[in-house]
């Protein structure tokens, strides 16, 4: 057991286990962005640090099927940022937010030694709400994008190279036309924000899969990408093809629930830097 899974398991609770928490008419998701961990200021200017930060957190939000509307925000702010870039961080927030009809109704400041983003986000749960561990023998699973992106735009800047502004490491691309359509004949949905070699695990609980796709190394990994990880009926495959199309959506099967099954590479999965 690592250690977030140690953690994890001291708080354990029926409505823990999927990227948000289902309750009532609303499901509720938080993600920390904090610098260092997620980012450092010398890779990304402090507007794409409080987009981002929203982005990731919508991300949950948006992989249950649910609709963000509002958030709480939680920041840490070193002594050394001068106005005109906290300006800049909370632009970023405030135009992301309001791109996706999010409106920020609270929260609290502190002074830290490095930038702490938390976000608590309150979404509407839509008519049908999608969970991770949902999928039967012989569903298809399937990511939406592509994967890899993110860990080929981190090992850029590590190298001290310059990515685009547009680069999947900066600005993740959230899936919600997509969703909007296929929700209704999905089965499990979640983001994955871990790596596909550690967040497919979660997906499928205890059961397990046939993986027929060949896949490198670096799709596997890579982390911090906010695709989607999504699993249907045999019978709904074209439909949500179809969807995708229509969405202009890229859509890679990779195979099929099946117990008895479930041949990961072993690869330490994308842990940021």
């Amino acid at each position: 057991m690592d250690k977030e899974a140690r953690i994890i398991s001291h708080f354990a609770h029926a409505l823990n286990g999927d990227d948000g928490a289902l309750l009532g008419d609303f499901v509720y998701s938080k993600d920390l962005f904090i610098e260092n961990v997620h980012f450092k200021r010398e890779w990304i200017n402090m507007e794409q640090i409080g987009a981002k930060a929203v982005l990731v957190n919508l991300s949950d939000a948006i992989a249950m099927n649910a609709t963000p509307l509002y958030a709480l925000l939680g920041l840490g702010l070193p002594k050394e940022l001068d106005n005109d870039e906290i300006n800049a961080l909370c632009a970023g927030i405030l135009s992301t937010c309001a791109k996706y009809g999010v409106s920020i109704i609270g929260g609290d400041t502190t002074s830290a030694d490095k930038i702490i983003i938390s976000l608590t986000i309150i979404s509407k749960a839509n008519k049908k709400t999608l969970f991770r561990k949902q999928s039967k023998q012989g569903d298809f699973i399937a990511f939406t994008g592509s994967l890899g992106l993110s860990l080929k735009g981190l090992k850029a800047l590590q190298n001290g190279g310059k990515i685009a502004r547009n680069s999947r490491f900066i600005k993740p691309s959230l899936r919600i036309e997509f969703m909007k359509k296929s929700a209704k004949i999905l089965k499990s949905a979640m983001d994955i924000s871990d790596g596909l070699a550690n967040d497919l695990p979660k997906f499928l609980g205890k059961k397990g899969a046939k993986i027929s796709a060949k896949l490198s190394k670096e799709q596997w990994l890579s982390g911090e990408e906010y695709e989607l990880l999504v699993a249907f009926s045999p019978k709904n495959k074209a439909r949500v093809q179809a969807y995708a199309k229509q969405t202009r959506t890229k859509l890679t099967i990779i195979g099929q629930v099946k117990n008895g099954y479930l041949k990961i590479p072993k690869y330490r999965a994308f842990k940021h830097f």
